[in-house]
């Protein structure tokens, strides 16, 4: 189904959109959502591994996000119970695995802007006060 984004409109899960584009964004837009998607595209990983892996995300932006991304079907979170300490990891659906292509292109996109624009800054880590 191709959809013309001048006249016709999307209906999806209850939620119009004008164009292709728009449903897309409205899975993965966002400045974090991609950024997690990318550190889950080659297998599961513990809530602190992704914390430590986006050191500069808030532990609330970081939870609000894998929220709505399980909400969406791209994430599942699968929490382990049998012994203390809990553990909840996180890992890609068949559905979010579809998205692999996608974060791939998007993120050779930004390499090849950072290599001709940017520059490397190290981050320091935060240290409790």
């Amino acid at each position: 189904m191709k959809i013309k984004c001048d006249s016709e409109l999307i209906k999806l899960n209850g939620k119009l959109y004008p164009c292709s584009t728009s449903v897309t964004m409205d899975f993965i837009g966002g400045k974090w959502k991609t950024v997690i998607l990318f550190h889950l595209k080659d297998g599961s990983k513990r809530y602190n591994e992704l914390r430590k892996s986006m050191p500069v995300v808030t532990e609330r932006t970081l939870s609000l996000q894998l929220k709505q991304l399980e909400n969406d079907g791209i994430v599942k979170r699968k929490v382990y119970t049998t012994k203390p300490p809990l553990k909840v990891e996180y890992s890609l659906t068949k559905f979010g695995k579809t998205l692999i292509p996608v974060l791939e292109a998007i993120s050779n996109w930004g390499n090849q802007i950072c290599e001709s624009e940017g520059e490397i800054v190290k981050v320091e880590e935060k240290k409790p006060q």
